[in-house]
């Protein structure tokens, strides 16, 4: 029984130390994991450490990059959009100034017409109104409704008004913009309206547009409702309206459209509207319609943030209102828009303005290709000669002349042909247009 019971004890000894043996064993394994994981995690971290280190220095060494290049697009709020839309210094430089016709539609119709022109690198504009009754016809005294401008629009076809407006002004206008009424009101309310003169008191109502016009005169801040009341108004109920020295009528209209635009764009293009622009898109999308690609679009936006009004030129096309054949229409005055459209879309001079002693000229366009007009005005201010007016002819020519209009000697006259080098005719013509000579665009240029 002795031997039994130390048997007994050995083997539980046995069983205490291999007991011990691995809880040791696990111990130790479990002490070795511990510093294992300790050391992976301190290498971890450090390599976490390093890659935040390299990240925070990649995004400084980005946002250097990117200040520089705000500051190399110009600084401030143009900076900022050109270099996010991916633009340079250069893309300006290489920008041609971008001219369009802008249309106002309500119930299908426009009221509104007028062209525009805007160069970002002298950040000059211009916006011209075209009357809304301006005729387009052949023959005046055997005119209808359907020869006026705005008529050419119904059914929605700004297509065929943006050639009638290029026939009518010589311009070589490739882009439209339509603008609904009630996306002018949603903008005003957007930038929380527009600081406006209105200037006179206005009462008028027609329900049959449901169009109640109810202002006072004065300088206040309008909302949208009141904006569209005041550039849909012409007369008051008892037929009253802007005095003679503003422009009666449509011609006042016209006046307070183009000073309310210069307004409304001054104030929506202040930094503070910038975190709008989202809604601004939205509003655009709903109520505008235009031929502008989206990027053409673009490369224009960061420079016209910066458009001063003060150097935007607004102006009616002369003309006069007349009662032809039992309608009413706004005749043209031919002399005086071709030197308004060479003032305001050629920058050429006005008489006045003319300071050397190089001929004056007005160039007719006598072809169906508009921008051959544009090419040749070029040719001569290139050369330094003075261009006073810019026009089309009547009815279309076959071949290049020039009419020396004030008895220039044979050396100015070749001189002024050779500009071309066209083997255009010479003729002498009437002292009647106050220019030296006409060059006359014939369909062999």
């Amino acid at each position: 029984m002795a031997n039994k019971h130390m048997k007994n004890n050995i083997d539980n000894k046995k069983k205490r130390n291999n007991k011990q043996r691995t809880t040791n064993n696990s111990r130790n394994r479990s002490s070795t994991t511990n510093k294992s994981r300790k050391t992976r995690n301190k290498r971890n971290h450090k390599v976490a450490k390093r890659v935040l280190v390299v990240i925070i220095v990649i995004l400084i060494v980005l946002a250097g990059v990117f200040t520089s290049k705000v500051v190399m697009n110009g600084g401030g709020l143009k900076g900022l959009l050109a270099t996010l839309f991916g633009q340079s210094e250069e893309t300006r430089k290489n920008m041609s100034e971008i001219q369009f016709l802008i249309m106002g539609e309500s119930l299908n119709l426009t009221d509104t017409i007028m062209i525009g022109r805007y160069d970002p690198n002298s950040q000059k504009a211009s916006l011209v109104s075209v009357q809304r009754d301006t005729f387009i016809g052949d023959n005046p005294k055997k005119a209808t409704a359907y020869d006026k401008i705005n008529s050419v629009y119904q059914g929605k076809y700004p297509e065929k008004t943006l050639k009638e407006i290029n026939e009518l002004t010589g311009l070589d206008l490739q882009y439209y913009v339509v603008i609904d009424t009630q996306g002018l009101k949603d903008l005003v309310d957007a930038i929380g309206g527009v600081e406006f003169y209105v200037p006179m008191d206005m009462e008028y109502d027609d329900t049959s547009q449901d169009l109640h016009i109810n202002l006072k005169e004065g300088m206040q801040k309008l909302n949208g409702d009141q904006a569209e009341q005041v550039l849909r108004f012409r007369h008051n109920n008892d037929g009253t309206t802007y005095p003679e020295s503003y422009g009666t009528q449509d011609t006042g209209r016209m006046r307070t459209q183009r000073d309310f635009i210069s307004a409304l764009l001054k104030q929506t293009l202040k930094p503070s509207n910038i975190l709008k622009i989202g809604e601004f898109i939205d509003i655009a999308n709903k109520n505008i319609e235009t031929n502008i690609p989206i990027d053409t679009l673009k490369d224009y936006i960061p420079y016209a943030v910066e458009f001063s009004t003060d150097n935007l030129r607004t102006a009616t096309l002369p003309g006069e209102p007349k009662e032809m054949n039992g309608v009413w229409l706004y005749l043209t005055d031919d002399e005086e828009a071709q030197a308004m459209i060479a003032q305001y879309f050629f920058d050429c001079p006005t008489e006045d303005e003319v300071t050397n002693e190089m001929p004056t000229l007005q160039i007719l366009n006598g072809t169906s290709d508009f921008s051959k007009l544009k090419e040749v005005v070029n040719k001569y201010k290139e050369m330094g000669y003075n261009v006073l007016k810019v026009g089309n002819t009547e009815s279309k020519v076959k071949q290049t002349k020039i009419t020396n209009r004030t008895k220039q000697d044979s050396t100015t006259v070749t001189a002024v042909k050779d500009v071309i080098k066209q083997g255009a005719k010479t003729e002498t013509g009437k002292d009647t247009e106050d220019v030296d000579f006409t060059v006359t665009i014939g369909q062999d240029y």
